[in-house]
């Protein structure tokens, strides 16, 4: 089981969320805890004033919401009474057993996973201290409940490669509703994902068909820090309507993101040397980019080679869906760059026995696929595009 807690400013955003998945049969409400009314008598404004209620007995306090995510591997078989009893047991084992809450359960992912709408304002007026509530109460309670109840359990699911992004959807334009779309993915890769950079986290949102933009340099919005969400074609061309960052429930501008960035910079660094080593075994024994990008995939890691227009290969990252975390290929070293991982293919095509005429000198080339719909190829991303001078190099005297 994974538990998840996000703390926000806005009872009724959170309230709003999980109304509108039922609204949309995206969800089911299983019933409400700590209120006097029966689970059928409450609508949305009962439902919304019980919170308000408790949270004007602290106006001073920034933080008066909580959603909480409680999820199970497919192979758990839990039924709503069992979800029901899960929950009341967790919410219990965190400190929040006397708090009023509303229990969802979603259909809008692969794997089942019920959502918890409360408050940390109790009824007198005091607050619920949620500093380390995640990485202390909820990691013993998860445990707890994880052996009673028999589930399997969230380390067991990373050390047998389990992708926990496997149950997102991709987004796609016309078929799905933009914003929902968007938000569950961005929210589920910016929580999850150890990226420094706008380019690293698109090369996750991309796998999803997603997009995040800052605008062309000169534009007010890329000069204000502004960001949006687009969904994206194949081709990572945007589509539709975008959606402000701001107007997403996480909220994930890019000054939150510059932030992010930080952070993850040293929370990446222990899985540097392991991702190295996993790219290095499979560049050994791969014959093309594409038998590498296979490989790869097996292991867990997604290969993402970006191109000019000209079709030209000039930068690689990698994404390893097993730790979450992203890296450029020149963070991982000079060898596992766009150009250092080329080299590396030409040197294994000159050491293999040739049964055409080889090419020598200037005239020698190395071609990569060519087709955009070719799988972890994308077109180059604004954000990482950049005009370089071209080297003249020197012909030798023969």
């Amino acid at each position: 089981m994974v538990a998840r807690i996000t703390s926000g400013k806005t009872i009724r955003g959170v309230l709003h969320y999980n109304e509108n998945k039922v609204e949309k049969r995206q969800a089911k409400f299983l019933g409400a805890c700590g209120y006097l009314r029966q689970d059928e008598e409450l609508d949305f404004q009962k439902k919304l004033a019980r919170f308000q209620k408790i949270i004007e007995t602290n106006t001073r306090a920034k933080t008066n919401a909580l959603h909480i995510s409680l999820n199970f591997s497919p192979r758990d078989k839990v039924d709503e009474p069992l979800l029901w009893k899960i929950t009341e047991d967790y919410m219990r084992g965190i400190g929040f057993g006397e708090q009023p809450y509303l229990v969802y359960r979603h259909f809008d992912a692969a794997h089942p996973h019920i959502h918890v709408v409360t408050t940390n304002i109790r009824e007198d007026g005091q607050r619920i201290e949620t500093h380390n509530l995640g990485r202390v109460q909820s990691e013993k309670t998860r445990k707890d409940i994880e052996q009673r109840y028999g589930l399997v359990k969230a380390e067991e699911q990373q050390r047998k490669h389990v992708n926990l992004l496997q149950s997102l959807d991709k987004a796609e334009y016309g078929k799905t509703e933009t914003k929902a779309a968007i938000s569950n993915i961005v929210g589920e890769v910016v929580r999850h994902y150890k990226f420094t950079s706008l380019a690293e986290l698109n090369a996750i949102l991309r796998q999803f068909n997603v997009t995040a933009y800052r605008g062309e340099e000169d534009s007010k919005m890329y000069q204000k820090k502004g960001l949006i969400y687009s969904i994206s074609d194949a081709n990572g061309n945007r589509r539709g309507v975008p959606i402000k960052a701001s107007s997403i429930y996480s909220k994930p501008t890019y000054k939150k993101l510059e932030m992010k960035f930080e952070l993850n910079r040293t929370a990446r660094k222990n899985y540097r040397n392991q991702l190295r080593s996993t790219v290095n075994d499979a560049l050994t024994r791969s014959s093309s980019l594409e038998d590498l990008q296979v490989k790869l995939r097996k292991k867990g890691v997604h290969l993402t080679v970006r191109k000019n227009e000209e079709g030209k290969v000039y930068g690689i990252t990698f994404t390893d869906h097993i730790h979450r975390c992203v890296f450029n290929g020149s963070s991982l070293g000079k060898e596992f760059s766009a150009n250092g991982i080329q080299k590396a293919m030409m040197v294994k095509h000159t050491d293999e026995p040739q049964t055409h005429k080889q090419q020598t000198g200037e005239n020698q080339s190395f071609s990569f696929p060519t087709n955009p719909q070719t799988s972890g190829y994308e077109p180059t991303p604004y954000e990482l595009s950049q005009k370089k001078r071209k080297k003249k190099r020197r012909k030798k005297n023969l």
